[in-house]
């Protein structure tokens, strides 16, 4: 999806210079949460439909009130006609907006889910072993058995029960 990747680049760049920070993060991904919906693109597609009525609705169903950056980018986006980027701007300006701050997205998988008391110890004790802060989401995989794998950006930390199994399997395997 390099094509994608790169109509959405100017449209995050222009938000993100136009200080959008990171409640512009929150609405983006709000609209990007709303036109990944089939119904919508569908609706948008209609050769009938203007883009002002896309706009008017897509104002009306998100939940988070607009600022008059993201406003504006909306509109532009639904002018030229590239409601199926906006998931991939949402996700380029959230990658500059956690450049800007030093931040880094952390996915934590996990056999079991993780307590609300012991997400921020986890947490914090990642952010030792990478070096940086971390805004972490978990994601419950039982195949894992046991432990946790950890993925930021490209870098991944893997402490699962099952990694430990393939690892033994491959050493007697040799």
């Amino acid at each position: 999806m390099a094509e994608l990747a790169t109509i959405a680049r100017p449209y995050a760049e222009a938000l993100f210079r136009a200080r959008g920070g990171a409640a512009a993060a929150d609405q983006l991904s709000a609209l990007a949460a709303l036109a990944a919906d089939a119904q919508l693109r569908q609706y948008a597609g209609n050769p009938k439909v203007e883009a002002a009525q896309v706009f008017d609705l897509m104002c009306g169903v998100v939940k988070v009130p607009l600022s008059s950056q993201v406003s504006n980018l909306l509109r532009t986006v639904l002018d030229n006609g590239r409601l199926d980027a906006l998931p991939e701007i949402a996700a380029q300006f959230h990658a500059l907006v956690n450049a800007q701050s030093g931040v880094s997205d952390a996915t934590i998988y996990s056999a079991f889910p993780i307590d609300g008391a012991q997400l921020p110890g986890v947490v914090a004790t990642l952010e030792k072993r990478f070096a940086r802060k971390l805004n972490a989401s978990v994601v419950v995989q039982p195949e894992l058995i046991g432990g946790i794998r950890v993925v930021v950006g490209d870098e991944v930390l893997d402490t699962s029960v099952k990694a430990h199994l393939e690892q033994m399997k491959v050493a007697l395997a040799a």
